[in-house]
């Protein structure tokens, strides 16, 4: 039986990558954005590939106001009801540092505004009595770095709250995924110094579909992010906060 998804922040690389598997598979998708007229050619691109519905609708994590017509179209919608959530922002650090109203709007893009969508989905999710949420964190959650702290703090609280929201949603019969994605090649992290190991979008979508039919509760997209971050979350406070990483 296809699903439909409703996919946040559809404009993302990974996003649209997901996005055509899904259609490919047989899925519907509702794609939310800020961007409709760009996500209009992602829809069409859906239905060629094999998608029975794929809309666009308007959505910003900024404004709540946003969400209602979203949470109106899937309750319409028939069957199983999906997420996928890859709303987020990352300006540089210096720019923090220089403007700390900035945090807002990050914390706001990476962690808030997706919650608080999802929280208003969560019952829809629970009456139908299946489905599966997907949220997309980063590794920068697992510690805090002098590089982006910031976006690295939202992200951890957006974790945090896919924890307590999958432990919820079991209870329904439906299932959680925490992605935490290493550095892919998006426009967030084009251009940013120091990159190594960077991941194709196409890689990191594949490996979500792998992980949800799985039902893993959390996924180090590539996998040697997970040793990576073992690494690094175990070396002791007194020498990791002399380290420039």
């Amino acid at each position: 039986m296809s699903e439909t998804w409703i996919i946040l922040g559809a404009s993302s690389s990974m996003a649209r990558a997901l996005t055509r598997k899904l259609a490919e598979r047989g899925d519907s998708v509702i794609l939310a954005g800020r961007d409709t007229a760009d996500l209009a050619r992602d829809a069409a691109d859906a239905r060629v590939r094999g998608a029975p519905l794929a809309e666009v609708m308007a959505m910003d994590a900024r404004d709540p106001d946003s969400f209602t017509p979203i949470l109106d179209r899937l309750a319409a919608c028939e069957g199983t009801l999906c997420a996928a959530v890859f709303v987020g922002s990352m300006p540089p650090q210096d720019h923090i540092d220089a403007d700390p109203t900035l945090i807002d709007g990050v914390v706001t893009d990476s962690f808030t505004g997706p919650a608080r969508f999802l929280q208003a989905l969560a019952p829809l999710i629970e009456e139908r009595g299946g489905g599966t949420v997907v949220g997309v964190g980063s590794v920068a959650g697992d510690r805090g770095r002098i590089g982006n702290y910031v976006y690295g703090a939202a992200k951890a609280g957006f974790a945090t709250y896919l924890s307590g929201l999958r432990n919820r949603l079991n209870r329904a019969g439906a299932h959680v995924l925490t992605v935490k994605p290493g550095f892919t090649d998006t426009a967030m992290t084009w251009g940013i110094e120091g990159m190594f190991l960077v991941a194709p979008p196409d890689k990191v979508a594949s490996d979500i579909l792998r992980a949800v039919e799985k039902r893993r509760n959390v996924l180090y997209t590539p996998m040697f992010w997970l040793g990576i971050m073992t690494i690094i979350r175990a070396i002791p406070e007194p020498i990791f906060k002399k380290m420039s990483i």
